[in-house]
């Protein structure tokens, strides 16, 4: 009798974004912080948090931290030991999160990678390997995690969350991108370039099209139809999985978010 040879799991590596946005946040001026990432969530950093996810998770092996900022690293106690037997490695990061994740990919030099943030507090290893795992699947050169809004609004009713509505659905991000290869990078240069018009908004418009951007503030985009405009603009394949887990929703970028992500970690002690 034959046996079928195991498969070999494929393993991403992971990069962090750890740095800060432009601009002080609203978490580091309430709660007086050197990084947002190093808000502690039910005693523990953030960031360590979500190292210790990636650590467990089957699908991960090792990457980079993208930030904090050096100035915060050499002042921050412990900041060591946040990194100690977690597998990743620090590296400063630049202005703007897709930059911070272009130039940390360049140095890993491995595909798939797997993009979270440093504020992702409640990500678990299940979560992780649930989301490699789809995103191998689902086939493109980028792909998304995105949570049906009806199941955060269900499970976190006074949670404010950034809502993406179509005509087919109403998501939510998750912070979990895929990038499954070298084209793949091409989507995050022009969302490095869209970051780059923030305070110009017509750009944006003009870049996406008028009759596109009605259509979609009228609802009548579906989320298929959003993601091949996308991948039309950007030059490569944008695709997405669905994750039906409310937490992937949340991250900790405000004092509201840190106070629900304290109750979930405590209940689950």
């Amino acid at each position: 009798m034959s046996v079928e040879p195991m498969r070999k799991r494929t393993l991403f590596r992971a990069v962090v974004l750890a740095g800060e946005r432009p601009g002080v946040s609203a978490l580091i001026r309430a709660l007086g912080l050197r990084a947002s990432v190093l808000v502690d969530v039910a005693g523990k950093p953030a960031l360590q948090r979500v190292l210790e996810a990636l650590h467990g998770a089957q699908s991960v092996a090792g990457g980079l931290i993208c930030g904090p900022e050096v100035a915060v690293v050499r002042s921050t106690p412990g900041f060591d030991a946040i990194l100690q037997d977690s597998g990743f490695d620090w590296l400063s990061p630049e202005t703007g999160p897709s930059a911070s994740a272009i130039k940390a990919i360049g140095h890993l030099q491995h595909y798939p990678v797997l993009l979270t943030t440093g504020d992702h507090a409640l990500l678990t290893p299940a979560l992780v390997d649930d989301f490699c795992q789809r995103a191998l699947a689902a086939g493109g050169d980028i792909v998304t995690g995105l949570t049906p809004y009806a199941c955060v609004k269900a499970a976190f009713p006074e949670s404010r969350r950034t809502v993406q509505r179509y005509s087919d659905g109403a998501y939510c991000g998750t912070n979990l991108i895929a990038v499954m290869n070298s084209a793949g990078l091409a989507a995050l240069e022009f969302w490095l370039q869209v970051e780059a018009w923030r305070k110009q908004p017509w750009k944006i418009a003009r870049h996406l099209g008028p009759g596109f951007l009605l259509a979609y503030l009228l609802r009548r985009v579906s989320l298929r139809q959003a993601l091949q405009r996308f991948s039309a603009l950007c030059g490569c394949t944008a695709n997405y999985v669905q994750i039906d887990s409310p937490r992937a929703a949340v991250d900790v970028d405000s004092v509201a978010d840190r106070d629900l992500a304290e109750k979930l970690l405590m209940a689950e002690q």
